[in-house]
């Protein structure tokens, strides 16, 4: 996202938004000045609770490799509260890139200038963020 590779984003086709953290925020340097005002309540993310994001902000995302890569830009919300994740992609993020997720390989597949491209989560991986 931006110039920034995050590693631990949960990809959830369930969700109906897209969420960055402050801290993710905080270390990739972005200033908050930078944010725009938000007025939307969600729910789900606390269970029992409304969350009120802080901000949002649109950021590029970027999938694939140099030689073959989808770059769109995204809205996020930005919400205070810890996570074990930098951010989640959700719905939004699959229709804009027209993901094809396989949750049982951990694979989300997409159309690029060149080809497929194929993003491959780890089991290791998930099981840590668990």
């Amino acid at each position: 996202m931006g110039t920034t590779r995050l590693t631990k984003v949960l990809m959830d086709g369930g969700s109906g938004l897209n969420i960055l953290y402050a801290s993710t925020l905080d270390k990739m340097g972005i200033p908050w000045s930078s944010l725009s005002p938000n007025k939307a309540l969600f729910y789900g993310i606390i269970l029992g609770n409304e969350v009120m994001p802080l901000r949002r902000i649109r950021l590029n995302v970027t999938f694939g490799q140099l030689d073959n890569f989808y770059k769109e830009p995204l809205t996020f919300k930005v919400v205070d509260f810890p996570s074990i994740y930098h951010g989640l992609l959700g719905r939004p993020c699959f229709a804009k890139f027209m993901v094809v997720p396989n949750y049982t390989y951990l694979k989300l597949k997409m159309l690029g200038p060149k080809g497929v491209i194929t993003i491959e989560g780890t089991f290791e991986q998930a099981y840590y963020c668990e």
